[in-house]
């Protein structure tokens, strides 16, 4: 982030802004305070007035943060076509392009922080768990806009952010758009194939 974007934003959009970057690069565990507060160009006091549950507080409001912004990448994809199986593709190819752009490090906002705290951090298990539910409504909104029936809308847009999630992780380790190409093709004829 450019310095003059820190100076314009408050402290405690820095602070949610930084630990959800941190939190995509390295999850929960792996974001230590002092860097968080450090990079947010903020004070460990700071940090305590705006959240006062700190760390737990901000990784919080991190994940709500990070879920509107893979929100915002997702409406970009599904309303680029009318059309819901060339919108899927086109979802899948934007995130391809997004992640190369970021050298392959900037992938979902909340998936290293899911794995991390199933079972442990239940407030954030449940935050990373409604990002989710809320991506799969986009998906299911565009579906069931284009005419198909709630239950196959509802089922397909689960296997469509599941299968995007998983080819996002894979692009990112092998450093490539190919998964993530791959499944957009796919999961765009699964999608067509409903309409049959």
């Amino acid at each position: 982030m450019a310095a003059a974007t820190k100076t314009a934003l408050g402290t405690r959009d820095r602070l949610v802004r930084t630990a959800s970057r941190l939190m995509q690069h390295g999850g929960y565990e792996n974001t230590p305070v002092k860097q968080l507060v450090r990079e947010a160009e903020a004070t460990l006091g700071s940090l305590y007035h705006f959240f006062p549950g700190g760390k737990q507080e901000l990784a919080v409001a991190a994940i709500h943060f990070g879920d509107e912004e893979f929100a915002g990448l997702l409406r970009a994809g599904l309303t680029a076509y009318p059309d819901p199986a060339e919108a899927v593709e086109a979802v899948a190819a934007l995130l391809a392009r997004e992640l190369e752009a970021s050298d392959w490090r900037d992938g979902c906002p909340v998936t290293a922080t899911a794995l991390e705290t199933v079972g442990r951090l239940p407030e954030l298990q449940a935050a990373c768990a409604q990002a989710f539910a809320n991506w799969q409504h986009l998906v299911a909104a565009k579906l069931l806009a284009s005419g198909y029936p709630e239950p196959e809308a509802r089922d397909l847009a689960i296997t469509v952010v599941n299968t995007l999630e998983g080819a996002e992780m894979t692009s990112q380790v092998t450093r490539s758009r190919t998964p993530l190409l791959v499944a957009g093709r796919h999961l765009a004829r699964l999608v067509a194939s409903y309409r049959d």
